[in-house]
């Protein structure tokens, strides 16, 4: 084993060094320029029939990824101490055989599945902070026992700077006796998943780079799945499905029969269901829009081909949208396997996590960053959802990776919203898209004035003030929607506008949105252009230019500062406006 200290993740190769090196040395698909298709080349049967019948017959607690429980009421208490220091039963996975059993949840179809004879090696790239020993090693453990040892060029083992005790020296001396293939690389400080994955990557030597989480199982005939269809095309990314390690009893059981990946507008991972399609033969690799990030299989060429991670990500979050957006908008496919499953430990929703040093908004930097380079006009619909928050936000300097998505000619992010994840809008509409009309709202009367918040939404009267250049999505001052609740509102937040009095001349101003209350009840007229006010609907939004003021008053036709348009208006959500009221 070859323990190095990393000072910072350059020390030894620049990302574009990297890139150069990996160039310049001749890649599993030069070496083996025929026989890479189904058609042609050799298949083979990758069990290890005789490991699997050993791990059936072997008992034990929690043997077989059966749920186990801690009947020893002396250990509950320090039960509780390491769960909250770890996110999941840690006391309980000391218990547990770091060689145990797994049930075997692939489909029936998997068992009699081949895969290319000839298969190239990879580098297991594993990041851990402050990992729970026994978690690590069982992790170790369960690769090396369930992967042919002829695929495995290295495991790569990058600790972001663990201060517990164990991590340091015995991990040392355990890797050494047990893991010959295992190398352990330590930072000097702490500087988070992300880099750690690319500290990992760049001391990597082989074809592909499969990226694992520290606290995992791997199930039976895992990685060949993974490898087949990138050696198919090297520009294919692949994942396994990931099963559910219980954090309290660390039973191991199916998440669910599979699903696609997708995001909503807060940038939250969320998943969807298969098309029909994907589900007639279980055994097929589905192509999904967004990995959920921690587990993976990528070639080496094509990694560093995409600039590897964004090298301004910190610590974590966001980068599983880049690649993925990268992978598939850059002339890349990424896809599911249902043949290969890898157990995950989710820890506890209420762990507090690890901890960080940083003191400004690292992941919503991280988010906007990739919305900026990526996202095109979309990054909207994440801001919006961010309540003001990203405008507060630097991204930094993103000349590079504007360059490196010129440089590889990359397609649009409208393309990869309308061909690969075409159902995402409607499965997650953005806040607006649901709205009735929405964007800036410009004056007839006054075409260079448009209504305003004039400051913060606290209660103050409205106005109109100077249109922003930008209509679609303005700043939140001017940009309004007629919600899907009947009322005018600040798009995406809480806030609607009332009239003080329901009579001539009365301002308007901000209150709590009431979703449905006639007091906040506005439509828009499209044939007169009124904003009309109240369930009588005799009152109109007008405009005092001289004093960029608005007040309600009955409505005119011939009073062109009582006329408004919209930035967009859904004429068909429009059209059944009155069926949706409220009664």
């Amino acid at each position: 084993m070859h323990v190095l200290n990393f000072m910072f993740i350059y020390r030894f190769f620049t990302l574009k060094e990297k890139e150069s090196e990996v160039r310049s040395k001749e890649s599993f698909w030069q070496r083996n320029p025929q026989g890479l298709n189904s058609s042609s080349a050799n298949l083979k049967d990758w069990h290890d029939v005789e490991a699997m019948e050993r791990e059936v017959i072997r008992k034990g607690i929690g043997e077989s990824g059966r749920p186990a429980y801690i009947s020893d009421q002396s250990k509950l208490e320090l039960k509780e101490e390491m769960t909250k220091k770890n996110g999941f039963n840690a006391v309980l996975s000391d218990m547990i055989s770091v060689h145990r059993s797994v049930p075997d949840t692939r489909f029936h179809g998997c068992q009699t599945k081949k895969y290319f004879a000839n298969l190239p090696a990879v580098s297991i790239v594993i990041p851990f902070y402050n990992e729970h020993f026994s978690a690590l090693v069982r992790s170790l453990h369960s690769i090396v026992s369930r992967t042919p040892s002829e695929l495995i060029k290295e495991i790569i083992l990058v600790d972001d700077f663990s201060d517990r005790v164990e991590l340091k020296g015995q991990l040392d001396d355990y890797v050494r006796k047990y893991f010959p293939k295992v190398e352990i690389h330590r930072f000097r400080k702490r500087q988070g998943l992300i880099a750690a994955r690319l500290a990992g990557a760049i001391k990597a030597v082989g074809d592909i780079l499969v990226f694992m989480d520290s606290h995992i199982e791997t199930n039976y005939n895992w990685l060949p799945p993974l490898l087949h269809p990138i050696v198919l095309d090297k520009r294919t990314v692949v994942c396994p499905m990931i099963d559910v390690i219980d954090d309290e009893t660390f039973e191991y059981r199916i998440q669910d029969e599979g699903a696609r990946g997708v995001f909503d507008w807060m940038f939250d991972y969320k998943r969807i269901p298969l098309f029909v399609n994907d589900m007639k033969d279980p055994t097929k690799p589905f192509e999904s829009p967004i990995m959920s990030g921690g587990l993976f299989a990528i070639s080496r060429d094509w990694f560093w081909e995409l600039g590897g991670y964004d090298e301004g990500l910190d610590i974590w979050g966001g980068e599983q949208y880049e690649l993925s957006f990268k992978i598939w908008m850059c002339g890349g496919r990424l896809l599911d396997a249902p043949c290969s499953r890898v157990g995950h430990i989710f820890r506890k929703t209420d762990w507090p996590g690890v901890t960080s040093d940083r003191k400004d908004d690292y992941l919503y930097k991280n988010y906007k960053r990739v919305a900026e380079v990526w996202m095109d006009e979309y990054k909207q619909y994440l801001y919006h959802h961010g309540h003001g928050l990203y405008e507060k936000i630097d991204a930094g300097d993103l000349t590079e990776q504007r360059a490196l998505r010129n440089k590889l000619h990359c397609k649009s992010f409208k393309w990869f919203m309308e061909n690969v994840a075409y159902d995402l809008l409607k499965e997650f509409p953005p806040k607006g898209t649901t709205d009735f009309a929405f964007g800036q709202i410009r004056n007839v009367g006054a075409p260079n004035l448009c209504l305003d918040t004039l400051g913060p939404p606290d209660y103050r009267p409205i106005g109109v003030e100077q249109c922003e250049k930008e209509k679609m999505f303005p700043s939140r001052n001017q940009d309004w929607s007629l919600s899907e609740n009947h009322d005018l509102r600040m798009r995406g937040e809480e806030y609607c506008l009332q009239a003080v009095q329901k009579k001539a001349n009365s301002v308007v101003v901000f209150y709590d949105c009431h979703n449905g209350s006639s007091d906040q009840l506005w439509y828009y007229n499209r044939k007169t252009q009124w904003l009309v006010y109240g369930k009588r609907r005799n009152f109109c939004l007008e405009a005092y230019p001289n004093y960029k003021e608005v007040v309600i008053n009955r409505c005119k036709r011939n009073n062109a500062n009582m006329k408004w348009t919209f930035v967009h208006v859904n004429d068909t959500l429009l059209d059944g406006y009155f069926k949706t009221l409220p009664t």
